[in-house]
Parts: structure tokens; C-alpha cells; sequence
């Protein structure tokens, strides 16, 4: 029977502070921006808002401060119709981001943790999470608050996807805890330890149920039981900014997912939603809607867009 409950996003809210430039500065070199913005961000706001415009019920479970940027995020996340109800007020500021959009759409990211540094896990946390049609975490929040947690969905028979994101080695210890992990290339290589994506993404799906190794604009790279199961092509787009294309992949999977979509269907539709999200300036703010994203998967009828591989 396909779970009913909302999915349950544990993880950071942070203020993005954005700014453009043609690159990166060289140390102690100072260089003009071309622009500066802010917006709602972190993996596990960002997560959730992608889960909810593709459609699903979504409960956030996060921690922000008691100041402005806290409650901007919580206003953000409200009017999104995502659940706040475990979004707590922090004595300690709402984490930031600082973001650098380059020239060609890439970025770079440093984040302050703030209140996501909070390491509480509520009974009526746990009871959220038992709840659940699927728990989604990510690394932006303390190790052992998400091995908790994991192990709390586990218990309760609820599906587990990680992002593991910042990429830590501590981090594999909560892979027996994880039914889907979603890592880009370089958090695969480092979880693994091995020396190309394709070994990676064989090694892991030998301690997890499935991964899929988000390639950017190569698309993704889907792995179970130790072989590849397939390959998704990228939607070719002119990239503006990347920031959160990621997190707009895991929250369209898990959201056709837990409608009881089949994994390839799931996956592509995260791949069409990611390359609508990099058209647009901005993380949360520019992921797409449920309709876009089937607009999207409509004018990719009849051109393919997965590859079968061999087990192997």
C-alpha cells in the first residue's frame, strides 16, 4: 500500500545571501559584482519546497533564529503550504548562506549553520517522522540528530533518502539507515573512496536500496544491488544559475515516488525539474511547479531520455 502521510523534510533553512560576479576573487584581491540578492535556501528548505510545487504534503522539521531572516523563512515556507509545526525557534541566528553566482551559471557556496546546529530530536519529531510517507535529510544539520532520525523512520518502516551533502566520510555509517542516496559525482567519489563515478555509484548501491549520482548537465547515473541500472539524460537548457539543482531533483523524485511513480519515471521527471530550475536566478524561488515540470516531460515524448545498461 503506497504510504498516505506527508513527507517529512529534516534539515536547514538558511538565508541566501547571493551575489553575481564574472568569477572567483584571488586571495586578498578584491573584484566589482554585478549584482546581490536574498532568498530563501538550505538543502532541507529547498528540498521540501521542490517536494511541495511538484505536488506533495510536506512537514519541515528544521530550527531558525528569533530574528529576521528566521522569520522571513518561516513566512516563506508557510505561504509555500508547506507544515511548520516543527520549525523551531532557535536561541542561536539563523543560518546563512553566502552564495557566488559566476558568469557561467556555477557557483560557490559558504554556509554559516546558525540554528541548524541545533541537535534536538523531538518526541513529537519522532511521531512526525513515524507519520510519514517518506523522511528526506541531508548533512546541512548535525550527524547524529540525522542518524536519529533515520533510525527513527527506519523503525517505523518509513523510506529514507540522504543527501549526503556537505560530503563527510563520518557520513557512511548512516548508509545501512538509507533506502535512497542521491549524491552529485563528487560526493559519491568521496563517500566511496573509488576512483570513478561508475565504481562509486556499484559500491554504494551495495550498502543502501538505490542511488542515483546526480551528473549536472549529463543527467543521472540510477544504481542498484551493485550494478547500474540506467542512465537519464540531461534536458539541455542555458544554465543561469545552478544553485539548487540538486535539491530540486531530490524533492521531484521523492515526490513522485511516494505518489507510486515507478523509478525511472521518478527520475526523469527530478531531471526535467532541475534544468527548469537552473533557467532561473535564485534556489528555492525558482524551482518549478507541478505543471511546468509535466509540460516539460510532455516535449520530451518519444525522444528517450534513458539508456539501459547491462548489470554488471
Amino acid at each position: 500500500m503506497t504510504p498516505t502521510g506527508p513527507i517529512v523534510v529534516l534539515g536547514s533553512a538558511n538565508m541566501d545571501l547571493v551575489t553575481r560576479q564574472p568569477r572567483l576573487p584571488a586571495p586578498g584581491e578584491t573584484i566589482a559584482g554585478t549584482g546581490f540578492a536574498t532568498g530563501a535556501g538550505g538543502k532541507g528548505l529547498n528540498q521540501a519546497v521542490a517536494a511541495r510545487r511538484a505536488g506533495a504534503e510536506v512537514t519541515f522539521a528544521g530550527a531558525v533564529g528569533d530574528d529576521g531572516f528566521g522569520r522571513e523563512l518561516r513566512a516563506f515556507l508557510e505561504a509555500e503550504g508547506i507544515a511548520t509545526a516543527h520549525l523551531r525557534t532557535s536561541a542561536q541566528p539563523t543560518g546563512i548562506a553566502q552564495v557566488s553566482v559566476l558568469a557561467d551559471g556555477e557557483n560557490g557556496i559558504v554556509i554559516v549553520a546558525g540554528a541548524n546546529g541545533e541537535d534536538e530530536l523531538t518526541d513529537g519529531d519522532r511521531a512526525a517522522i513515524a507519520g510519514a510517507s517518506a523522511l528526506v535529510v541531508q548533512l546541512e544539520r548535525p550527524l547524529a540528530l540525522v542518524e536519529r532520525a533515520l533510525s527513527a523512520a527506519r523503525a517505523a518502516g518509513v523510506r529514507t533518502v540522504l543527501t549526503p551533502a556537505p560530503v563527510d566520510g563520518a557520513a557512511a555509517r548512516l548508509l545501512p539507515l538509507v533506502d535512497v542516496l542521491v549524491p552529485n559525482e563528487p560526493e559519491a567519489l568521496g563517500l566511496s573512496g573509488a576512483a570513478d563515478v561508475e565504481g562509486a555509484a556499484r559500491h554504494l548501491s551495495e550498502r543502501v536500496g538505490t542511488v542515483i549520482v546526480t551528473r549536472g548537465p549529463r543527467g543521472a547515473l540510477v544504481a542498484r544491488e551493485g550494478g547500474i541500472l540506467a542512465t537519464v539524460e540531461a534536458v539541455a537548457v542555458d544554465a543561469v544559475d545552478t544553485t539548487g539543482a540538486g535539491d530540486t531533483f531530490v524533492g521531484v523524485l521523492v515526490a513522485r515516488l511516494v505518489e507510486g511513480a515507478v523509478l525511472d519515471d521518478a527520475v526523469r521527471a527530478a531531471t526535467a525539474a532541475a534544468a527548469i530550475a537552473v533557467t532561473r536566478p535564485g534556489a528555492a524561488p525558482a524551482m518549478p511547479y507541478r505543471a511546468e515540470i509535466e509540460a516539460a516531460l510532455a516535449r520530451r515524448v518519444g525522444t528517450g531520455g534513458a539508456t539501459r545498461s547491462t548489470r554488471s
